[in-house]
C-alpha cells in the first residue's frame, strides 16, 4: 500500500489504512458540535484529536493548521478543509493557512509569482465567502515566512534520506528540491507554536489521507526533538526520562568527559519534578543518575497535561519545546465521471467559480448509480455510493442527516430515479453556489486581512 501526497491514485479500504498506520477512528458522539462530515463518516481518522479536545475543554487556546497549494482552481473538495477550519474556529481555535509556494514550485515548476496569483485569486478570494473569520486566521507564503525554512532545517536533523524514501517512494531520480519540500512542509505545521505566532498550543491538520506522510514526517522529527520523554509505566503510573541530545547536555548535567554533574543533574530533576507538581502530581520518585522520574499518581489519560507542563519547562531551559501535531482525516470526495476528483481534469470536479449553468450541465452528465431504464430501475434501484448527484448531496450539500437518509432509501427502493436525484443535487448545488458567490463578493474587502 502506498500512500504519496503527491500522485494519490484513490483508497479503497479506509479501515486497512487505519489498522497499517495506526491511525484512531473518530467518535464523533464525543465531539462538540459535530459537523456533518463528523456524523456521517466522511471525518473518520485522526491521531491525538483528544489533545485539542481537552485543551478546549481546559480553557486553554489551541490552533488548527491547513494549506493550499497554488496551482490550479479551487473546487469542493476544498471546500471540506475550510469547512472543517471554520468549525475548530467556532470551537475557539485560531487558524493557520500555508500558501505552499516553494513546494509548487520545487515539486510544479511554478514561479513564484504564478503561486501568489493563484492563491489569491482562486483560494483566498474564496475563502473570504467561507465563513473565516479574518480576525482569527492568517494567510501566509511559505516563500515569505523564513522561520519555517529555518525549522525545516532544524528538523531535518532528526531524520535522513533512508526514512525520507521509506515515507515517500524516493528515489535516485527525486530532485533535492522535492526532498526539501516535505521538510518545509514540517517547519509549517509546527511554527505556529512558536511564542511570536501565538505559542506553544495544541495544533491539529485536517487532511486527506493522501497527506499522512508530512503527519508521520513531522511527528517523528518533533518527538525526537523534545527533551522529556512521557511514558507509561509497566507497573503503573507514568515515568518521566530526560532525553540527551547535543543542544542539550550542558542543561542535563553531562560534562565534557562524559560524567554526569550531580549538582546539576540534580537541579533539573528539581525543575521537572516542579512541572510534574504543576500538572497536579505529587507521588513523584527520582532517580538523577539514570534520568528518570516516576509518577505513581498519573496514568495514561493524564499524558497531554504532563507533555504541556514539560514542553513549558522545555522551552525556559532552550530547547524547542514543541508538541507533535495533531491530525484528522477526511474520506476522498468522488470525482463527477466517478473516479478520482483533479483540479488538472474539469471535468471531474466542480470549481467553486463554476456558473449555474456550469454545475448544471456537469451534474446532469455525472456518473450514475441508476439502472439503464426507468423500469430496471423502479425494479432493482440504484446504488448511492457510486452515485455522484447522492455523494455530493451526502459531502457538500445537503445539511439534514433525515432528509439525505430519506433520499438515499427511496433511490435504493426505486422510487426515486436517476434524473429526480440529480435534480435535487442541482437544486442544492445551485442554492449554496449562488450564496457562496454573493458572500465572495461582499466579502473581498476582507481578503487583504486573512494575508499576515
Amino acid at each position: 500500500m502506498k500512500i504519496d501526497p503527491w500522485a494519490n491514485e484513490g483508497v479503497q479500504n479506509y479501515k486497512e489504512i487505519c489498522d497499517k498506520f495506526g491511525l484512531e477512528i473518530v467518535d464523533y458522539t464525543k465531539l462538540p458540535n459535530p459537523t456533518h462530515l463528523h456524523r456521517r463518516g466522511i471525518i473518520f481518522a485522526h491521531r491525538d484529536l483528544d489533545n485539542v479536545l481537552e485543551a478546549k475543554k481546559a480553557g486553554r487556546p489551541f490552533g488548527v493548521l491547513s494549506g493550499l497549494m497554488p496551482s490550479g482552481q479551487i473546487h469542493l473538495g476544498h471546500k471540506m478543509v475550510i469547512d472543517q477550519a471554520r468549525w475548530y474556529q467556532e470551537l475557539g481555535g485560531d487558524v493557520t493557512i500555508t500558501v505552499a509556494d516553494l513546494e509548487a514550485h520545487a515539486t510544479r515548476g511554478l514561479s513564484l509569482k504564478a503561486c501568489r496569483k493563484y492563491a489569491i485569486e482562486e483560494y483566498v478570494t474564496n475563502y473570504a465567502g467561507m465563513g473565516l473569520d479574518p480576525d482569527k486566521t492568517s494567510i501566509y507564503f511559505q516563500s515569505e515566512r523564513p522561520i519555517v525554512q529555518k525549522l525545516g532545517f532544524t528538523l531535518g536533523k532528526k531524520t535522513n534520506l533512508s526514512e525520507m524514501e521509506a515515507i515517500y517512494g524516493f528515489s535516485g531520480e527525486t530532485t533535492l528540491a522535492h526532498v526539501q519540500s516535505p521538510l518545509v512542509q514540517a517547519g509549517d505545521i509546527v511554527h505556529p507554536q512558536m511564542d511570536e505566532y501565538g505559542g506553544l498550543r495544541p495544533i491539529v491538520v485536517p487532511v486527506g489521507i493522501d497527506q499522512d506522510p508530512h503527519i508521520r514526517l513531522t511527528r517523528g522529527m518533533v518527538s525526537k526533538t523534545n527533551w522529556f520523554n512521557v511514558n507509561a509505566n509497566k507497573s503503573g503510573g507514568m515515568t518521566i526520562g530526560l532525553s540527551i541530545q547535543d543542544n542539550n547536555l550542558e542543561v542535563m548535567g553531562i560534562q565534557a568527559n562524559g560524567e554526569i554533574d550531580d549538582k546539576q543533574r540534580n537541579k533539573v530533576i528539581d525543575k521537572v519534578v516542579g512541572a510534574i507538581n504543576k500538572a497536579g502530581f505529587s507521588q513523584v520518585s527520582s532517580n538523577p543518575k539514570h534520568g528518570k522520574i516516576d509518577i505513581k499518581d498519573a496514568s495514561v489519560s493524564d499524558r497531554n497535561e504532563l507533555r504541556y507542563q514539560l514542553l513549558s519547562l522545555e522551552r525556559k531551559l532552550g530547547g524547542l519545546g514543541f508538541m507533535q501535531p495533531s491530525s484528522t482525516y477526511h474520506q476522498f470526495a468522488i470525482g463527477m465521471t466517478g473516479g478520482k476528483m483533479s483540479s488538472s481534469q474539469p471535468e471531474t470536479t466542480m470549481f467553486l467559480n463554476d456558473s449555474m449553468k456550469t454545475i448544471e450541465k456537469k451534474i446532469k452528465s455525472s456518473f450514475s448509480g441508476g439502472q439503464a431504464t426507468a423500469e430496471e430501475h423502479r425494479k432493482k434501484g440504484g446504488n448511492p455510493d457510486v452515485d455522484v448527484a447522492y455523494q455530493y448531496l451526502r459531502y457538500f450539500f445537503e445539511e439534514d442527516d433525515k432528509e439525505l437518509e430519506k433520499v438515499r432509501n427511496e433511490y435504493v427502493s426505486g422510487e426515486l430515479l436517476t434524473g429526480e436525484m440529480k435534480a435535487i443535487c442541482i437544486e442544492k448545488a445551485s442554492e449554496w453556489m449562488k450564496n457562496h458567490h454573493e458572500l465572495k463578493d461582499q466579502n473581498q474587502h476582507l481578503v487583504k486581512k486573512f494575508l499576515k
